[in-house]
Order: structure tokens, then sequence, then C-alpha cells
């Protein structure tokens, strides 16, 4: 259902998809994807970008980024950072089309502030999960004691900046 959604939204846009033709390519009746979506198209556009966006990205911090990977040297921690930064990326390449709907639709996002908040926080725990990673290399030694959120958001925000160009 959620690869039928994001083929339509991605040809139609969230506006022009109606869950009868998600539905209809899902191959599932329309009360199917509601039993499943109970929000309908808002849901399963919710549903998307959490799984394929925040989900993703989620496993790339478990990926790259352990609790047990070492920090405590500036080599460690400069390739630790690396292998995040290029597994962001890998993740955005291969879920491309789930971002450049995002992106497409953002500013719905931005006039509705119960879907702003949603998306707010299903991002704090990612940003959260990188400042963790961030404080940890620099207690072990292998980042120099700099505020740990504000180099996390130059992390993912020079990532963002690539995507973006």
């Amino acid at each position: 259902m959620l690869d039928a959604a994001l083929s339509l939204f991605g040809e139609k846009g969230f506006d022009g998809a109606s869950v009868d033709e998600i539905a209809e390519r899902a191959e599932f009746g329309k009360g199917t994807l509601y039993n499943y979506f109970p929000g309908g198209k808002e849901e399963l556009y919710e549903a998307l970008f959490e799984e394929r966006v925040v989900g993703g990205l989620h496993q790339v911090v478990r990926a790259t980024l352990p609790p047990d990977r070492p920090l405590s040297s500036p080599d460690e921690a400069r390739d630790a950072f690396r292998d995040f930064i290029a597994g962001l990326l890998r993740h955005f390449q291969a879920n491309r089309s789930v971002l450049s709907l995002y992106i497409a639709e953002a500013p719905r996002a931005f006039n509705n502030p119960e879907r702003m908040a949603t998306m707010i926080e299903l991002f704090s725990g990612f940003t959260d999960a990188v400042t963790k990673a961030v404080e940890r290399a620099i207690v072990d030694g292998g980042l120099r004691p700099l505020p740990a959120l504000p180099v996390t958001h130059l992390l993912i925000g020079n990532v963002r900046g690539l995507l973006m160009a």
C-alpha cells in the first residue's frame, strides 16, 4: 500500500491522488486500505515519511554510530562520522522519491500545526541519537569539546544542503 501511495503521490501530488486510486494500484479494496490506514491519504503520507525517511535515518545511526563503536581518537571519530554522512547520502539516494515527495509537500506541513509537530517529533528522535554519539565522541576524546547539539545540526545540515543542491 505504501508503494502504491508513493507512486501515485509522485505522479499526481498528494492532492491529485485519491484513496480509490491508491487502493486500486495496491490491488486492495478501499475498505482494506482504511483498515490499515484509517486516516486515509494523510495517514499514508505520514507512514511513508515515518517508515521510509525517519526509520531509515535511525537505521543509519544504528549502523554507523553504535554505542560500542570506539570514538576515543580523532581518527576513530572522523571515520565514524564520515560513515554516518555516507550512510545518510546512500539512504536518501535509495529513497529519493520519498524525499522528493516530502520536499514537494513541505508547505502543507508548515500550514498544519499538528503535522508540523509530528514532523518535528519524528526528527527529534533522530537528532537526539546523533547528538548522543557526538557527546560520546567529545567525552571519549575523539572530538574537541564543543556544544554537541550545534555539531549535530552542522552534520545534518550539510547533508541536507547537499541534497537540495
